[in-house]
């Protein structure tokens, strides 16, 4: 057993998240397991499908539904305040179409949380999700992004996307005890957000909760500060990173399969062609 605890960081990023979905399955292939998984937005839910250890179900989740207006679509988005179809994702889905292996699920390695923003006060929260059936609405919450979602409701309290808050959360991972992370990012080495050009409409829209709009406006500098954070983290060896070696093009509501794809077997590859370095950065 090794004695130092590993974490995996997983970026959201939308439909960009099927580069995340190859990576984790190359994970799979090799065998990797960690000590605790954070995951944010889409990064969240590709967590859920690697540690049920169901390789390949990530990306057919992603592709499979692309047609069906339930799934993703602005019919959806008129019809019941969410683009992405909550019912279909987190119900039709996971219980009917594609089950999750539940008691897979159960006997995994290490925690499992996933990021959402706490609306009222601005603040991230890391939510455990211990029973993957029961807590699956944390995924929910977790991937639900602004002005293309509803609020999420649990006990009581109004959450969005994890992003929002924390869109890399290296350092609570650390927090947690993991003294070293895989982290998996969406962009490029080399990008840098720039400030959000719907701030207007965020503004109309959630003017009742000003800590929200505050953590908007400034998303891209905490952004941008926490890259430059993990940088200085790899070169101490705290980090393994792994990302796309060229700029993506796809956005966050991409529809067309084909690009889908691409970006899912550059995952793949990257992640088959970093395992063996990967090994040594965990074992050492």
């Amino acid at each position: 057993m090794r004695e130092t605890k590993i974490g995996l960081v997983l970026e959201g990023g939308g439909m960009r998240g099927v580069y995340t979905a190859g990576v984790l399955d190359a994970f799979l292939d090799a065998g990797l397991d960690f000590d605790g998984t954070l995951g944010v937005s889409a990064g969240s839910c590709h967590a859920a499908s690697f540690l049920s250890k169901q390789r390949g179900r990530a990306y057919r989740v992603n592709v499979s539904y692309l047609h069906d207006w339930r799934y993703c679509s602005v019919r959806s988005w008129l019809q019941t305040g969410d683009f992405f179809g909550a019912q279909m994702l987190y119900d039709t889905i996971p219980n009917q179409l594609d089950r999750y292996d539940y008691a897979v699920y159960a006997q995994r390695r290490g925690w499992f949380r996933a990021v959402v923003t706490n609306l009222a006060s601005g603040e991230a929260e890391y939510p455990l999700i211990e029973d993957l059936h029961q807590d699956i609405v944390w995924l929910q919450a977790s991937s639900s992004l602004p002005l293309l979602s509803r609020t999420v409701k649990v006990n009581g309290q109004e959450y969005l996307d994890g992003g929002i808050s924390d869109s890399i959360p290296v350092k609570e991972a650390m927090r947690l005890g993991c003294e070293k992370n895989v982290i998996v990012l969406t962009q490029c080495a080399g990008y840098r957000k720039g400030p959000n050009e719907l701030m207007p409409l965020i503004k109309a829209k959630y003017r009742r909760y000003p800590k929200l709009i505050e953590l908007m406006e400034t998303r891209h500098l905490r952004y941008n500060k926490t890259l430059d954070e993990i940088e200085d983290l790899r070169k101490q060896g705290k980090v393994f990173v792994i990302q796309p070696q060229q700029p993506v093009t796809i956005g966050r509501l991409e529809k067309d399969r084909s690009e889908l794809h691409a970006l899912y077997c550059e995952g793949l590859e990257d992640g088959r062609r970093q395992a063996e370095a990967l090994h040594r950065f965990m074992e050492r």
